[in-house]
């Protein structure tokens, strides 16, 4: 069982990487891997709770995926309101090596409230009106995958991984920032600086006007309407890590409540204004534009997980990593540089199903307390874990949701980046988890 079970796994997964080449939605690959998983564990295990263990596992995914229904429809009530179109019109620099630092450091902190694929849509979108030279953008649009998969690594809405570990109670909200914040800085800071000679200091060009989204026409003739909505939109967003810390609730609900209120805002301003037949205001038709391939293929990968870790798979890939290795910067290290090939969705689902919260009680049993020590909530493992997981992404441009969508929107080739950009990002990586051993040295041993 257990050899079937990891020949459909790696299948699935040679698929899934391989979208690219396919052209067939890695959510298909996803789902078929998801059902074969369950079918064999069912068919060939003499576990008789199957059922109430996928209905646990179904209920943690869903969790999730609601909450990150509700943020992507946000996010695309926002944008259909031409609230990004403020961030445009606000970012100004005297040469394109100026620029680039600027679009980072937007990306950067962006994605923390937002997330690094939406983020990505965004500020790349902003780059077409902003230069013409394609391969000038592949540079671009490089850097802002790069500090935008930073800058959802310390933030606890920034990342799918960092919702997971955060919805669990692995990590806190103001402990992942203050440990996270500086190292995530530095993965930005040093690959940016040596990307900026790339380009020449040459002057930024006139903004092109000729966007025609229903968005950017909005805000040239509602102004105050796009402003309102960026402003109860990020607000919304920011109100669910307060909200899961005041009631002890589960993050979605704090983002239903935020959609909710949201749509109540919406409606009665489409309403008020007349939009109806404009610009599709309403929620109900702005949740249509979400991506739901992407939130199914959430589903299926999480729930692929779920039966490995049924099946007992990855408790003995956890023993074996800890017998063979025994240091978490080497475990998440490899983790990190292994998120730039396989989805770090799946390695993240894993480590937590391979590695639960050390207690009082299961540190005082264990054989290497203060190993195990490590593996407490907001321990060093799992801030590492979340660092790795999110910036080891970028050594590869199908290595994260937001380096495959630079490369869909602006044709970026494999190898050009692995030429130019990879090694950026193989030293940012590293030299952010060196600030986190220093933070580590210093403050915490």
């Amino acid at each position: 069982m257990i050899a079937a079970l990891l020949t459909i796994f790696i299948l699935g997964y040679i698929m899934i990487a391989s979208e690219h080449v396919l052209h067939i939605n890695k959510a298909t690959f996803a789902l078929i891997m998801c059902g074969l998983l369950w079918a064999v564990y069912s068919l060939f295990s003499h576990d008789t709770h199957i059922s109430h263990e996928m209905v646990v596992a179904l209920g943690d995914t869903c969790e999730i995926v609601v909450f990150l229904i509700g943020a992507m429809t946000i996010v695309e009530l926002i944008d259909r309101y031409g609230g990004f179109q403020i961030m445009v019109s606000k970012i100004h620099a005297s040469n394109k090596r100026k620029l680039m630092w600027i679009l980072a450091f937007v990306a950067f902190f962006l994605s923390a409230v937002l997330d690094n694929m939406t983020t990505t849509i965004i500020m790349v979108m902003m780059l077409r009106r902003m230069l013409s030279d394609q391969k000038e953008r592949w540079i671009f649009a490089c850097v802002i995958v790069l500090a935008a998969n930073a800058g959802g690594a310390w933030s606890p809405i920034g990342d799918i991984t960092t919702i997971m570990l955060w919805m669990k109670n692995y990590v806190s909200s103001v402990d992942l920032i203050v440990n996270l914040l500086l190292p995530s800085l530095v993965s930005v800071i040093v690959p940016v600086f040596i990307a900026s000679h790339m380009i020449q200091a040459t002057a930024v060009e006139p903004i092109n006007d000729n966007d025609k989204r229903v968005g950017y026409q909005l805000y040239e003739h509602h102004r105050g309407l796009s402003i309102l909505i960026l402003c109860c939109g990020v607000a919304g967003l920011l109100f669910v890590p307060v909200f899961k810390a005041t009631t002890h609730l589960a993050p979605y609900m704090g983002i239903l409540l935020s959609l909710g209120v949201l749509w109540l805002l919406t409606e009665l301003l489409v309403r008020h204004y007349g939009l109806d037949g404009k610009i599709e205001g309403r929620v109900s038709q702005v949740i249509s534009r979400i991506d739901m391939s992407t939130i199914l293929f959430f589903l299926g990968i999480l729930m692929s997980v779920s039966a490995l870790s049924q099946a007992g798979i990855l408790g003995d890939l956890a023993a074996w990593l800890n017998e063979k290795f025994h240091d978490v910067y080497i475990i998440n290290g490899i983790i990190g540089v292994l998120s730039s090939i396989v989805d770090n969705v799946p390695l993240v689902a894993a480590c937590m199903e391979m590695y639960p919260v050390a207690t009082d009680a299961i540190i005082a049993a264990s054989a290497d307390p203060s190993y195990t020590a490590l593996f407490i909530e907001d321990g060093l493992f799992w801030h590492l874990l979340t660092f790795c997981a999110g910036v080891g992404g970028s050594m590869l441009i199908i290595g994260s949701a937001a380096g495959v969508v630079a490369m869909g929107i602006e044709k970026i080739p494999f190898m050009w980046y692995v030429k130019r950009i990879s090694w950026l990002a193989f030293i940012g990586y590293v030299c952010g988890m060196a600030i986190i051993w220093l933070e580590y040295i210093f403050f915490e041993a």
